[in-house]
């Protein structure tokens, strides 16, 4: 196994909110720009930002960031995407919400804790 940079970021989002998920990805994306190695892993109702039909991109807040000229989480993640952002949604954590057969959004990994700490090493993890 090869070891991971100090500067590992995993952020690990166990919020079904808004606010969370957007401050998730603003962190994401906000590191990774930094050159931070970021892997971001939803579990729980957290799992809802990373479905492909993403019901939180409808939630009332985010009209209102974008109506504020803050990227909502539309704009933000495809971003991290593109930033190189790892993203995981977890097994158990799906399976929990009832959502094992929901589709996830496009490049979105389906795997377990032990994937996780695994890609974040020696790093820091913030949980929102």
């Amino acid at each position: 196994m090869s070891a991971r940079p100090a500067n590992a970021l995993g952020i690990l989002l166990i919020s079904g909110g808004h606010e969370r998920a957007h401050y998730a990805l603003v962190m994401a994306a906000g590191a990774a720009a930094l050159g931070r190695d970021v892997t971001l892993f939803a579990t729980n109702a957290g799992c809802r930002l990373l479905l492909a039909d993403p019901l939180l991109a409808a939630d009332p807040r985010e009209a209102l960031l974008v109506s504020r000229g803050v990227a909502g989480i539309a704009t933000l993640l495809p971003a991290a995407r593109e930033l190189g952002v790892r993203m995981i949604a977890c097994e158990a954590g799906l399976a929990a919400e009832g959502l094992r057969e929901a589709g996830l959004a496009a490049g979105v990994e389906r795997a377990g804790v032990a994937t996780f700490l695994a890609a974040v090493g020696a790093g820091q993890i913030v949980t929102l």
